[in-house]
């Protein structure tokens, strides 16, 4: 087997622990704070927002940084980095006993930790330049199976033992995924900055270097993107418990949700980056995007409809629709940071994906930032009226791109 397609199975693999580590505790911090401390409605999704956008805005700070030194030092340290950090503030999130704490834990994970974006940035710059596609493809389907195991068996697993077990057990099952890196990833060190005349490039003169017009699209595609996955997403575990009597099962059936949502983009994400790699990207990527918006109007009819008409058992109808929604996205991603890899030396890709992961932070932050005045005010299910319209700029940037590419 090459190094490449060697190394990208592995990180593969590793991501899939990663982020199922997140996964066993994260998706439950609505549930888990209502332990640390007795609130009202209104503060608990308060909470729930500021928690939700705190890691966003110290990753978005760092992810340039981190994205220059691995240009330098290597894409491999950058994931150990990120990892062995993760071990310990999961952990962590396990013992506290208020909500500041955890606040600030969140806060540590945003600086320290972000483990996707240094693994794609490894894949971009160690893959040949005509299987980068496929290749992105396929890390980006780790991230999202990764985060549907993690829900699944946290949720069964704080059914039991509670969740604070759950952040423990996910530090170390992130101990199994640092290892495997270790021992297992090989760099190729020719595709880091090398040259004397670079190797002392500022980190202003690197990143002038790489933003170019089509890089610019690509990033604000992104972050209107991420906003789109991000919005609704803290606030599942509330919609989940909302269609419950009591608080019997609400665990378990948020990790089932986040788990089917996260398989869905996960094949998706195999697949269209194999048939990216075959067809007409661009030509994929707007009928993706015009798609999720349909498909989105319709999810937000019927829960209008079916809160109108105090439907009890509409949990199950919306799951579904909710998973063909994030499968026809899923595959937007890889289209978009693929055709901005394509043209950025292979040097500079870490720099590149540090752009990446900024913006992805951005949207983070943001989602929370536009969601939370709307939840507090309404119910929950509003978010999903804003995701059409983010899909539809998306789809107007499209066609910039397109001429572009």
């Amino acid at each position: 087997m090459d190094k490449w397609k060697r190394n990208l199975w592995i990180l593969w693999i590793t991501q899939i622990i990663s982020l199922a580590s997140f996964g066993f505790g994260l998706p439950f911090i609505p549930l888990y704070i209502q332990e640390l401390e007795v609130m009202t409605p209104e503060r608990l999704k308060l909470m729930t927002t500021i928690l939700a956008a705190a890691p966003a805005l110290t990753m978005g700070i760092m992810a340039p940084i981190w994205g220059y030194v691995a240009d330098r030092f290597g894409r491999k340290l950058m994931i150990m980095r990120a990892m062995v950090f993760a071990v310990f503030i999961i952990s962590a999130m396990g013992f506290v006993t208020s909500v500041n704490q955890l606040l600030f834990l969140r806060l540590m994970q945003g600086l320290l930790t972000g483990t996707v974006t240094a693994a794609v940035a490894f894949v971009a710059s160690n893959t040949p330049k005509e299987d980068l596609t496929y290749a992105l493809g396929v890390i980006t389907s780790s991230t999202f199976i990764g985060y549907s195991l993690g829900p699944v068996i946290g949720g069964a697993f704080a059914e039991v033992y509670g969740y604070s077990m759950s952040f423990v057990l996910g530090g170390g099952l992130m101990v199994i995924g640092a290892s495997l890196v270790f021992f297992l990833i090989k760099e190729d060190k020719s595709t880091l900055v090398s040259k004397k005349s670079e190797k002392h490039a500022s980190f202003f003169e690197q990143y002038k270097k790489v933003i170019m017009p089509t890089v610019v699209v690509v990033l604000f595609m992104l972050f209107f993107l991420r906003i789109s996955r991000s919005l609704f997403a803290p606030y599942v575990a509330l919609f989940v418990e909302n269609k419950f009597p009591s608080s019997d099962g609400v665990a378990i059936t948020t990790g089932i949700v986040n788990g089917l949502v996260g398989i869905s983009t996960a094949i998706s994400s195999m697949i269209m980056g194999t048939l990216a790699s075959r067809f007409n990207k661009m030509k994929m990527l707007q009928v993706l995007l015009f798609s999720g918006t349909i498909i989105m109007l319709l999810i937000t009819q019927y829960t209008v409809i079916a809160d109108g008409m105090a439907i009890t058992n509409d949990l199950w109808v919306f799951v579904v629709m909710y998973m063909i929604f994030f499968f026809i996205i899923g595959g937007v991603e890889p289209i978009l940071t693929s055709t901005s890899a394509l043209v950025v030396d292979s040097g500079d890709r870490g720099a590149l994906f540090g752009l990446q992961g900024m913006m992805g932070s951005l949207a983070w932050f943001a989602a929370p930032a536009i969601a939370g005045p709307i939840v507090i005010d309404y119910d929950v299910e509003k978010v999903l009226m804003v995701i059409p319209i983010v899909l539809f700029i998306n789809l107007v940037l499209s066609v910039k791109l397109r001429r572009l590419a």
